[in-house]
């Protein structure tokens, strides 16, 4: 994996402070020390789930599936994994009906994965899913120690497994909260963690990547008042969920008050796919507010070798050039024209980042990159990027709501 930048930032000392807080963020924020776990116990774990179980399903919200979502479509196209993979994180009643009827119930073993172990929102689509299949040992609970959903895991005999302890649910995918269902569903660990593993050590270990994420940082917060806007734009399908993972971990971790002022600050995470998005969104980047960065991200090899047929079609003669081209070079040649398109703005902040192909290694270098660039982002703009009182905030009104549906229904009892 390799990250151009096409911008620059020559602040040392504010850097070397930066690295210096992420170093000592790591001796209390659990995330860090996930590329170097020991995967024994989740791989024993795994094997227990019996191989007449054709698919998994997980059952969470937010953190608790985006992480899992994203590997899992990005190794999915070009790979023969051994279970299908399904999310339930809607309380959307179409979409649960939907996924329902998509597999064997009787063939499926369940995930429900809630680290405060009290979420609405699982536990709404858990209750309808157990009330037709009711029986523990189809259901694995995945939780911190100590929460409601331990005290009710053993209540009915069924498994329950913990995530790491000070690991928030959006840095959570390196933890059992992504490996059980990923390794479950065939995807190789430790592979995964090979790739997060050598960023780390790129990182803390004064490699390339240390020079390279400190100057993007600093420079996101040197001018976050401007380009208070981040697009991520991903050429490639198998991206879109990454996408999705990136836009949580992003805005939950970034839009807060800072720690030492009253303000609110933050930087808008989008996330685009090319070309699709090139002929919509791009309009806008391109000659809206410039109050936009743009990160592009290529894949060098899709190892796919479809090519344009060599097809001459009456009155279009003149896209005979695309004829015996390959799909992956007409991609690249894309992402580049408009890269090269923003560039030529000079206003415009980009970089790319280049990844060598949709192996586990290089999804799980691209994951643990960003974890890093959000903690040096969050901490070069004075906030804590680890809390999430926004998101709280919603969920406690939500639990009043229902609280008072109770009481109406009591009233008339």
């Amino acid at each position: 994996m390799t990250n151009t930048l096409y911008f620059t930032t020559d602040d040392q000392v504010v850097q070397q402070e930066a690295f210096d807080a992420i170093c000592a963020e790591q001796e209390h924020i659990g995330y860090y020390h996930l590329p170097d776990q020991d995967i024994a116990p989740i791989l024993e774990y795994c094997s227990t789930v019996p191989d007449t179980v054709e698919t998994i399903a997980v059952i969470g919200i937010g953190g608790s599936s985006l992480g899992a979502k994203a590997v899992y479509e990005f190794i999915k196209p070009l790979h023969t994994l051994k279970r299908d993979l399904y999310f339930f994180e809607s309380t959307d009643p179409v979409n649960i009906t939907v996924l329902l009827e998509k597999f064997n119930l009787d063939k499926t073993h369940f995930l429900v994965i809630s680290k405060s172990g009290s979420t609405v929102e699982t536990f709404a689509i858990y209750k309808y899913i157990y009330s037709i299949k009711s029986d523990p040992s189809a259901y694995t609970f995945i939780t911190d120690p100590g929460s409601p959903l331990e005290q009710y895991a053993k209540e009915i005999h069924a498994a329950v497994l913990y995530l790491p302890e000070n690991v928030g649910g959006r840095f959570s995918v390196l933890s059992t909260v992504g490996l059980v269902p990923l390794a479950l569903s065939g995807i190789d660990l430790e592979a995964l963690l090979s790739g997060a593993r050598h960023i780390k050590e790129s990182f803390f270990k004064d490699g390339y990547m240390k020079d390279t994420l400190l100057k993007k940082a600093t420079y996101y917060a040197r001018n976050h008042a401007q380009y208070h806007i981040n697009c991520l734009f991903a050429y490639s399908e198998s991206l879109k969920y990454f996408c999705e993972w990136y836009v949580q971990l992003w805005g939950e971790s970034l839009g807060k008050h800072q720690k030492h002022s009253a303000f609110h600050v933050g930087l808008t995470p989008i996330g685009l796919i090319g070309p699709k998005d090139q002929h919509s969104f791009l309009q806008l980047i391109m000659e809206g507010t410039r109050d936009k960065s743009v990160t592009f991200i290529k894949i060098a090899d899709f190892n796919d070798n479809i090519t344009i047929p060599d097809i001459t079609l009456p009155h279009l003669e003149s896209l005979d050039v695309l004829n015996s081209l390959p799909f992956e070079k007409l991609i690249n040649m894309q992402c580049d024209s408009v890269m090269e398109a923003l560039l030529n703005e000079k206003e415009i902040p980009v970089d790319v980042i280049v990844i060598q192909d949709t192996a586990e290694a290089n999804i799980g270098a691209l994951i643990f990159y960003y974890e890093l660039l959000t903690s040096l982002v969050g901490e070069l703009i004075d906030v804590n990027t680890y809390d999430q009182p926004g998101v709280e905030a919603g969920k406690r009104i939500l639990k009043d709501k229902l609280a008072g549906l109770n009481k109406k229904t009591d009233s008339f009892s």
